[in-house]
């Protein structure tokens, strides 16, 4: 059973004032009891204080099932993407004591969660980590065109936003975005059919459904899958709220970690199929409604009305449970025939590339 780190009462009350999503999350898993597997993947340390960051599986043990996984907090300023990731983690937990149908197709597939992955960041509400680096410009990736000034990535100075850190090599990345890399590569990689979903928040007045690349404005080799996926969530949801589209077709970044993870998991040449998303909520109509939020360093990026907050909380269980739905029921998506296959690349590029 998952008991919470034992903390000193005055470190304990800090990290409750400043990063409650952690007491929050520590709550949930302490209830988790045997449903689920839970594991600190690493513990970052900052100034006397340190912060574990947790991982929750649930389902089959077969690294072989198809896999999703929910992935929040990279950036610590965005931190109603671990809220959304936690309220998820929650209602699955719950789910899971009444709901058979969803202990069923967890047998048949694998649902894991990283609701924090840049908690010291989160704790000194900084977009960055403590040491100054955006995790999302740290990946040894280099664009293929020079994206825009500061905002695709820097290496001039820490004191600057996305800053990319020292990006020389897989080893020499940040622990936060090692410890993300590695847990996708052991639990995702070895899935015959594996989608991970990394929820962001503040670009436009819209919420987002990114695929790679951020890197470049070319196609990715599985583009076909990803309009067919998202031919099938449009049918199947017609009124859906989201704009799905290329990461590079909103704005190009060096060191993105999901285009790191794709093209190492194209070099293995496995034949098994891993798709990453980035789910951007817009905050741009946050602030429209509320302009006070301005004058709040969270502001920004986060709801910060309560009756907004819990909106967002639940108007994404919809795609994360369409997603799960999708990798237990694939054919449609993913078994393509070279007609087919022609067709989706054909609209993919009328889409988004021409």
């Amino acid at each position: 059973m998952f008991r919470a780190a034992q903390r000193d009462p005055e470190i304990q009350l800090k990290i409750s004032k400043r990063l409650p999503e952690l007491v929050t999350l520590e709550k949930i898993l302490s209830g988790l009891t045997s449903r689920a597997r839970v594991q600190v993947e690493s513990t970052v340390q900052h100034e006397g204080f340190e912060f574990p960051i947790y991982s929750v599986a649930f389902g089959s043990e077969d690294k072989t099932a198809p896999c999703l996984g929910i992935i929040g907090g990279v950036h610590g300023l965005e931190r109603i993407g671990s809220s959304v990731v936690i309220a998820f983690l929650q209602t699955v937990s719950e789910v899971l004591t009444w709901d058979k149908s969803a202990r069923e197709r967890l047998e048949r597939s694998r649902l894991v969660f990283l609701p924090i992955v840049n908690p010291v960041g989160m704790f000194l509400t900084k977009r960055s980590n403590g040491r100054g680096v955006d995790l999302m410009r740290n990946a040894p990736v280099t664009a293929d065109e020079e994206p825009a000034f500061l905002l695709g990535g820097q290496t001039y100075s820490n004191w600057l936003p996305w800053y990319r850190g020292d990006t020389q090599s897989a080893e020499s990345m940040e622990l936060a975005s090692r410890t993300l890399c590695d847990y996708v590569a052991r639990e995702i990689f070895p899935s015959r059919l594996g989608l991970a979903v990394d929820v962001h928040s503040g670009f436009g007045s819209v919420d987002r459904l990114w695929f790679p690349y951020a890197r470049s404005k070319k196609a990715p080799p599985h583009i076909a899958e990803i309009t067919a996926l998202k031919r099938v969530f449009d049918r199947s949801y017609p009124n859906h709220i989201y704009k799905i589209e290329p990461q590079a077709k909103s704005y190009t970044t060096h060191g993105d970690l999901w285009d790191w993870l794709y093209d190492r998991k194209l070099q293995e040449s496995s034949g098994d199929l891993f798709l990453p998303w980035t789910l951007e909520l817009g905050s741009w109509i946050w602030l429209k409604k509320n302009p006070r939020q301005l004058f709040s360093s969270l502001g920004a990026f986060n709801p910060i009305l309560p009756h907004r907050m819990q909106r967002i909380l639940r108007r994404h269980l919809t795609l994360f449970d369409c997603l799960q739905r999708a990798i237990v029921s694939p054919e449609t998506w993913t078994q393509l025939d070279e007609e087919t296959r022609r067709q989706l690349h054909r609209r993919a590029m009328d889409l988004w590339y021409e």
